[in-house]
């Protein structure tokens, strides 16, 4: 524990007194710095699934329709209105005119067709492609009209096409990078424009010059006010502190839960809260690997983890602990579900591997059929997993459960969790209700990501597809609670906490709103401004 004990530590310390640090010093002026802890993968919309690339390329891109800050309300975007045909398969957006791409080439229905073609196309191989629904054509009928056509209806179609998946861009810059998209350039039509990105260090975007067509909830809908954004990685907990309580930046959402009640006592920093915000960490599982796919393997882990007190010791209080597959706020959460998951009782997870032929050996290790109980989990290295993982791990040992670490840079650890050479993973993971949640990770068809946990049953999926097209809400609710049930009793991952949203920001910025929409602090910007 010696190594979380220091990190809470310093993070204290930071919110006190830490001296600026060179690099993020001196802000230039009508220039915001944002940070983070890590960076993207990269930032192809449609081949990424990190909030650190759709917190960016929410910013170069716009979609069709946009969520408002209730994390409900669906209000224009590139669609000045849209109608929805009687059985529910057809949808009509008409386009916004005037609006241009940041290198000034003109917006058609045709970039529309194109971007969501790209998107769900077998080629580009997208983990998300699931949130366009299940698409029979886009058409455009003319330059500002386009038609949506799916094979069944979709009752939550408008809802995924406000996330970053679903923004515009220019099949002419798509052409010209090839691979190196979202690496070495991007055309959007958003409020910011790509200009340069150094991996692990900062990605600097400037402001659409041209941009005049934003969300309506905006008092601002363009240009924005500010000319230049820098998306700064940093680290370590205590520099971002300290950046933030400096004014050597402005903005970040990364911030460590033991420094929160402190930050808020600093007068030079305001603190942004979103209720409407769903973000789960989890421990899944691989339920096709030894010792993983023993179901009491799983369900002694659930009892073995005491997930009130991991709350409190990583996120200091700052987040809900975690039963149900499901947040209990979210639409078709299923309550009975949550009896059936499998409460902290270390005895209870003693008996649960005893019952099921896992013997101690004399190493501390449980055995079964020469099986040592054993295995390999991957995650990101955020502060937050390397708590939780030490924890976990201690926790696991004394009911003679061995979890082995590996932590990987953010750049990496995409492509490492891509592969079948780990037992479980350490994730976290946004959404919008329990249909959204449920469609993203258990379907078989979206193994071997993001379905990580190569969960494959055939009832699960008939629940999902049942759900997904249902035209009935009473239909839709009853399918879902299906798979909350079957999902508690199987035990393939464990939820750990449900993260809260808080964005620090500096006196030098005003204007802004937290968001949360995929996890994302800040949304568009348009209101943005600096003071100094």
């Amino acid at each position: 524990m010696r190594f979380l004990k220091g990190a809470m530590v310093a993070a204290l310390a930071a919110v006190t007194a830490v001296p600026v640090l060179p690099a993020v010093a001196q802000t230039p002026r009508n220039t915001v710095v944002f940070l983070r802890e890590i960076d993207a993968d990269r930032y192809d919309l449609h081949r990424s699934t990190a909030r650190s690339a759709g917190e960016v390329v929410g910013m170069m891109t716009d979609t069709l329709v946009t969520m408002d800050f209730d994390g409900q309300t669906i209000r224009p975007g590139l669609a000045e209105r849209w109608t929805v045909s009687d059985d529910g398969k057809t949808y009509t957006f008409h386009l916004r005119q005037g609006v241009t791409f940041c290198d000034g080439k003109a917006f058609t229905a045709e970039d529309v067709v194109y971007s969501i073609n790209r998107w769900i196309s077998r080629e580009t191989r997208s983990p998300v492609a699931w949130r366009a629904g299940s698409v029979k054509e886009i058409r455009a009928v003319d330059a500002h009209t386009v038609e949506y056509e799916l094979n069944e209806p979709f009752s939550e179609l408008l809802s995924q096409l406000t996330l970053f998946f679903a923004g515009v861009i220019d099949k002419a810059t798509v052409d010209r990078l090839g691979q190196n998209f979202g690496s070495q350039g991007f055309n959007g039509t958003g409020p910011y424009c790509w200009q340069s990105w150094t991996p692990r260090n900062e990605l600097v975007l400037t402001r659409h010059p041209n941009y005049r067509w934003g969300p309506p909830m905006y008092q601002n809908q363009g240009p924005a006010h500010v000319e230049r954004i820098v998306w700064r990685v940093v680290p370590e907990p205590s520099a971002r502190l300290a950046a933030i309580q400096t004014g050597a930046a402005d903005v970040t959402q990364y911030i460590p839960t033991i420094a929160i009640n402190s930050l808020r006592r600093v007068p030079t920093v305001t603190m942004l809260t979103q209720p409407n915000y769903f973000w789960d960490f989890y421990l899944g599982f691989k339920v096709d690997k030894p010792v993983m796919n023993d179901r009491a393997v799983r369900r002694a882990i659930h009892q073995a983890v005491d997930r009130e007190a991991l709350v409190r010791a990583v996120w200091s209080g700052h987040a809900q602990p975690a039963l149900n597959i499901i947040n209990p706020n979210a639409l078709d959460y299923d309550a009975q579900s949550d009896t059936m998951v499998p409460r902290f009782d270390p005895a209870a997870a003693q008996r649960t591997l005893d019952e099921a032929g896992w013997t101690m050996g004399s190493d501390g290790v449980r055995v079964k059929d020469g099986q040592r109980a054993t295995f390999l989990t991957y995650g990101i290295n955020t502060l937050e997993n390397q708590r939780q993982s030490e924890i976990i791990q201690q926790q696991l040992r004394r009911v003679g459960i061995e979890m082995r670490i590996q932590l990987f840079d953010a750049t990496v650890a995409w492509g490492r969790m891509a592969t079948q050479e780990f037992d479980a993973l350490f994730l976290s993971y946004p959404y919008f209700s329990a249909g959204d949640a449920l469609s993203l990770y258990w379907h078989s068809r979206a193994r071997p990501t993001p379905n990580r946990m190569n969960w494959n049953n055939p009832q699960t999926d008939a629940w999902l597809d049942e759900a997904r097209s249902a035209t009935d809400p009473a239909v839709r609710r009853t399918a879902l609670a299906n798979i909350q049930r079957q999902l508690a009793e199987e035990a393939p991952w464990l939820t750990t906490a449900r993260e809260q949203l808080f964005v620090a920001v500096s006196n030098r910025v005003t204007g802004l709103r937290a968001h949360g929409l995929y996890g994302i602090g800040v949304y568009k910007a348009l209101d943005m401004r600096t003071t100094r």
